[in-house]
């Protein structure tokens, strides 16, 4: 029927969302899907899979091809980016899974935290190569994701990586909207009971559900009266009470700053780039939202550990970075990544 088989099927899966594409040979976008988050950790790797399936078939839909079939794949590379897949044996098991459904003649899985990095030094990767004076080619570069969780990956081009297990508490991890939450809470209900300094947040948390008292706020939370899952909306108010002047959110905001060029900087130090001019590119929603103080103690704390990285934020898709990794698989020529940054920029 005259529709070009894809190279790449790209998917990039977070918590609340799935986007896959589908991208020809030559880097042309051949259709897209979208699909709900990715939580295999609560519904069970089969029922999770299921649902990135749902954005496969709709991107294979607006691609024109026929439902998958045995023998008969959507494409020749998988390249899937994938939230809470943590450890490489979590990447190889639901590589496995999603091997098991023939999208792919194979298939690649990564933390979806590559898929930001991915997109982010797609950019300056032309003027990297040029660069380099080993004549490699490829990513080299250093992420940090900071939304509902914080994560942090590098990438050389020769293949390695460094990389942090950002499983919680467990792993030493600290920050993210979720933990950013909890903490404003913590701090606000010792506020008004009296075990603990006073803080404008105590008014600002129940002001922003229209209550009076963080006694309300924290009966109205725990009775589920308000759902867990709207705490996530208390982080900007957290973040406009530091800009007020508020010594107890701000020292949050300092401290969640100080979290993610600690994590830059090893990632770095791991893949021995400290000294060189390299990309440090913050991603999530947390560090794409424009706070400035925590924007300038971000770039102050970079500049004193690592001096010549280049920060920056990143505006492009992460379904990119998915993408972009499937054409790297297949060694696709740099006019095919070219024409799919244009795609999507």
């Amino acid at each position: 029927m005259g529709v070009r088989r894809p190279a790449v099927l790209a998917v990039d899966a977070g918590n609340s969302k799935t986007d896959a594409a589908l991208i020809a040979a030559d880097g042309s976008v051949l259709g897209t899907g979208r699909s709900g988050g990715f939580q295999p950790h609560r519904t069970g790797t089969a029922a999770a899979v299921d649902v990135l399936a749902q954005a496969v078939e709709r991107a294979a839909a607006a691609a024109g091809l026929a439902p998958c079939a045995p023998g008969a794949p959507y494409a020749d590379q998988v390249a899937a980016c994938l939230a809470n897949a943590d450890f490489p044996v979590e990447e190889q098991r639901l590589a496995e899974a999603l091997g098991a459904r023939g999208w792919g003649a194979a298939t690649l899985v990564r933390n979806d935290t590559f898929a930001i990095l991915r997109a982010g030094l797609a950019a300056a990767e032309r003027a990297q190569e040029a660069k380099a004076a080993d004549g490699a080619r490829g990513p080299r570069g250093v992420a940090v994701v900071c939304g509902a969780g914080i994560n942090c990956v590098g990438m050389l081009p020769d293949g390695r990586t460094a990389r942090f297990p950002s499983v919680g508490t467990i792993s030493g991890d600290w920050g993210g909207g979720g933990h950013l939450a909890a903490e404003a809470l913590w701090w606000a209900s010792r506020a008004e009971d009296g075990r603990g300094g006073p803080t404008g947040l105590a008014a600002a948390l129940p002001g922003h559900f229209g209550l009076g008292s963080m006694a309300a706020l924290i009966e109205a939370l725990h009775l589920g009266h308000i759902a867990a899952g709207r705490t996530h909306e208390l982080v900007p108010v957290l973040f406009s009470v530091a800009a007020a002047g508020d010594p107890v959110a701000a020292a949050l905001v300092e401290r969640q700053a100080d979290e993610v060029v600690a994590l830059a900087s090893v990632a770095l130090a791991r893949l021995e780039l400290l000294a060189e001019e390299v990309p440090v590119l913050l991603g999530g929603g947390v560090l794409t939202a424009g706070h400035a103080q925590l924007d300038g103690r971000i770039a102050a704390g970079l500049a004193e550990r690592a001096p010549l990285a280049r920060v920056s934020v990143v505006s492009a898709p992460p379904v990119l970075g998915a993408a972009l990794l499937g054409l790297d698989a297949l060694g696709a020529p740099p006019a095919a990544h070219a024409r799919l940054c244009d795609r999507f920029g």
